[in-house]
């Protein structure tokens, strides 16, 4: 059975050349970078070059880039850096529709630590209300939170703006943006944010990588403690291997991002058509804002989300209803909650994502199956 896989906002395949740019790490060149022989200095030497790829694709001094193991790892440090720097400001701002890698630190502060957390709202397509943002912000504000694209939805924020309204307000933005590296341009030397989280598997990289980006004028208290690793900021023997695929990832993103984009986007365009065509009772999350390219949240009226995911599935096609981080959770998500998604179509939910491996040809196997599915789905719930 021909496997076709649309679930590339939870992970995405590893791209042939980051596979080949890591072997060498794993084969002859596998000395701990700390070492001062030939074999330390080989692995060295491909840890600096993966930070120059990085800081490349990011715009910004590569002295500014910091190796983590993903995304929760870069989320936790910023916040922690932000609450370590200014102990009596006990207020944070973030969303409703964050990761749970910011969600669930902010949870343990406020119920661990007596800090005051504002979420702010999101309006039924995703959107924030940016004047409520700056009048949420306190003198005791320690950090504003907010992510640069959601990874249910896709929808983007307008991260200058945001960061802009921050700095009025002399407040410390991070951003979570690990659904939106490699899929959007993004240029750290002008955009005004503090902290940015970047996760190598959302963009053909290996999982267990990932960069935190602070920014020279930010404050910064290492999350992992021991020894002088990563110009004393994080502790702990270096990923070689994973740091030089997260580079190599970088590099490829930054070579094909234009061409990547517009090819997956009339991809995405093609299925939404054929979707909203071919199916009745259809709603488009986030449709009025923009949204990645590569990402489709689709709501079907009178279905179940998990008896499409597992129908697909069982035809070879893998989709999503939510965040692979709640994969086993079969209540709709809080995004979906807090973007008000009516109860006929919420618990009916598809994301379907995309990347630059996908065909046309995969998207119309998909779009011959749905119509029977829903409807499978539909009598299935009236029973």
């Amino acid at each position: 059975m021909e496997k076709i896989y649309f679930d590339n906002n939870a992970t995405t395949p590893l791209a042939p050349e980051v596979r080949e740019a890591m072997l060498p790490y794993l084969n002859e060149r596998f000395g701990n970078p700390s070492s001062g022989h030939r074999f330390g200095e080989e692995a060295l030497g491909g840890v600096t070059d993966a930070r120059e790829q990085v800081a490349a694709l990011l715009h910004c001094p590569a002295k500014r880039v910091i190796f983590t193991s993903g995304g929760t790892e870069a989320n936790n440090t910023a916040l922690w850096s932000a609450v370590a720097a200014f102990p009596d400001k006990k207020h944070i701002v973030s969303s409703t529709v964050e990761h749970a890698s910011v969600l669930k630190p902010l949870e343990f502060l406020e119920q661990r630590f007596g800090y005051a957390i504002d979420l702010l709202p999101v309006n039924k397509d995703g959107a924030l209300d940016l004047q409520l943002l700056s009048e949420t912000i306190r003198p005791d504000t320690a950090i504003v939170s907010l992510m640069g694209a959601n990874n249910e939805s896709g929808v983007v924020w307008p991260l200058a703006e945001i960061g802009a309204r921050c700095r009025e307000k002399k407040v410390l933005f991070h951003c979570d943006a690990v659904q939106l590296i490699g899929k959007e341009p993004i240029a750290l030397e002008t955009l005004p944010v503090d902290y940015l989280a970047v996760a190598a598997h959302k963009f053909h990289g290996p999982k267990g990588t990932g960069a935190l980006y602070v920014k020279r004028t930010a404050p910064f208290t290492p999350f992992i403690m021991g020894a002088g690793q990563e110009m004393e900021h994080r502790a702990g023997t270096e990923n070689v291997a994973g740091i030089a695929g997260l580079g190599k990832a970088c590099e490829l993103a930054a070579d094909h991002l234009g061409a990547c984009m517009s090819y997956v986007l009339n991809l995405r365009d093609r299925l939404q058509e054929r979707i909203l065509t071919e199916i009745d009772g259809v709603i488009v999350n986030g449709a009025l804002e923009p949204r990645l390219a590569n990402t489709l949240n689709v709501s079907f009226k009178d279905c179940a989300s998990g008896a499409m995911v597992q129908e697909l599935d069982e035809r070879g096609i893998s989709v999503s209803a939510h965040s692979a981080c709640h994969s086993g959770d079969l209540d709709p998500s809080h995004v979906l909650r807090a973007m008000a998604v009516p109860e006929t179509h919420i618990h009916g939910t598809l994301r379907i994502s995309l990347s630059r491996f996908n065909t046309s040809r995969e998207v119309d196997i998909l779009c011959d199956a749905l119509p029977g599915i829903v409807a499978k789905s539909r009598q299935g719930v009236a029973v």
